[in-house]
């Protein structure tokens, strides 16, 4: 169903519109249509022998070859369009591949890459529902987590020549909800250096990609998406992305998602692929509003401390951050004076920006990370990686900023 039918390169804006789609393979259509079907008809029981042959990983398609569709579990045509045209969004990227959530894609790239006995390495802090994943799942299983703290490439870098087994590297970066940055490129290094196998470094790119940030140009091996983020930017829909620079990966990623049957839906993936032309002029605006905003928030009295790209004071996070990242991106944390008590008064008092967890929607939203968004974390956890009791943690929509900061203003009372 996927076609590049443009003969000559042209740019991602221009790629993300045009490849991977043949209008005659729609009736026409301008853009792509929903294809609901569960199963497939094969053109021949020849294409059909071929088609399971590749599915199972038996042989490998040849080049342009057009293998038949079995049945949607494995793929279809609106899954293969979607991944056609997310490949132009991130420098490097070769391939991608879709998933239901953004969790599943995380749970498919752990249960793909780590088996049983291994080993992987994790920053911290990292988003409640990839914490909770590798504490409550992967590790009874039997694959051993080791964290690192966000920012500190000493410690990544001796994790990594120290972990036995070692598999894989996750960075989340920004971290969430501290937005404290992790060095993409010294982690690669670090695990080019290890002795034998190289681990493979995953970044959770889902803050600033794949606009401002571009993880697999800096060696990592796979970005990972939650695409009901920005990528969707309406908060609407449940979608994860993974992309790569290896095909080869990304299609067992793909063997990995038909047997858990977590590949994104073809509505959701008609829905995901009409947002993609409009993500950089989104995330653009919601950059603007935030870089506009937040310095304003951080001379408040009642602001203890504001945590956003832009105010980084630490001499390795403002290296680290201008040499990885395009924009500060739109979400931002303030510490409040006065603890739970502030934080909840302040987000009562909201009325344009709207009291729910997520992010990257068209929407300002807020939330309070230490009871929602990372409350399944201990106590002492909480503590150690800055998660207090008066954090509050906000995405940036696309309104009018003077009235998102007067909104913020008052809240703060």
């Amino acid at each position: 169903m996927a076609r590049d039918s443009i003969p000559y390169l042209v740019r991602p804006p221009t790629a993300v519109l045009t490849r991977g789609f043949d209008p005659r393979l729609s009736v026409g259509s301008a853009r792509p249509a929903v294809f609901r079907s569960s199963t497939y008809v094969f053109s021949s029981p020849e294409a059909a022998e071929r088609a399971f042959a590749i599915a199972l990983g038996r042989s490998k398609p040849a080049a342009g070859e057009s293998v038949d569709l079995i049945y949607s579990r494995l793929s279809h045509p609106n899954a293969e369009i979607l991944e056609d045209q997310l490949v132009p969004l991130e420098k490097n990227a070769e391939a991608a591949a879709v998933f239901n959530s953004g969790m599943a894609a995380i749970s498919t790239v752990f249960l793909a890459l780590c088996p049983v006995g291994s080993a992987f390495i994790y920053t911290t802090p990292i988003y409640g529902g990839t914490q909770h994943l590798i504490h409550q799942f992967l590790e009874p299983l039997g694959i051993r987590a080791i964290p690192v703290p966000a920012g500190d490439s000493s410690a990544m870098a001796q994790a990594i020549a120290e972990t036995t087994d070692l598999k894989l590297v996750f960075i989340e970066t920004p971290a969430n909800p501290t937005l404290i940055m992790t060095d993409i490129q010294a982690a690669v290094k670090a695990a080019g250096e290890r002795p034998g196998a190289r681990p493979l470094v995953v970044v959770d790119n889902t803050f600033l990609g794949p606009v401002f940030q571009y993880p697999l140009h800096f060696g990592a091996d796979l970005s990972v998406y939650s695409a009901t983020k920005y990528l969707a930017g309406q908060s609407d829909i449940l979608a994860g992305v993974v992309m790569g620079t290896d095909p080869t990966l990304i299609a067992s990623l793909r063997g990995m998602r038909a047997i858990l049957g977590n590949i994104l839906q073809p509505d959701e993936c008609w829905i995901l692929d009409s947002r993609l032309p409009t993500v950089e002029l989104r995330m653009s605006r919601q950059s603007k509003n935030a870089a506009r905003i937040v310095p304003q928030l951080a001379e408040h009295p009642k602001v203890r401390a504001a945590y956003y790209p832009s105010l980084f004071t630490d001499a390795e996070q403002v290296r680290i951050r201008d040499q990885q990242t395009r924009f500060p991106g739109a979400v931002f944390a303030l510490d409040l004076l006065g603890g739970r008590s502030a934080a909840f008064d302040f987000l009562r008092r909201l009325r344009i920006a709207k009291n729910a967890v997520s992010l990257g929607g068209v929407e300002t939203l807020a939330c309070h990370p230490r009871t929602t968004t990372h409350s399944e974390m201990s106590p002492d956890e909480l503590s150690r990686y800055g998660i207090g009791e008066g954090l509050v943690r906000i995405s940036v929509g696309v309104e009018d900023y003077r009235d998102l900061l007067r909104e913020f203003s008052n809240a703060l009372g």
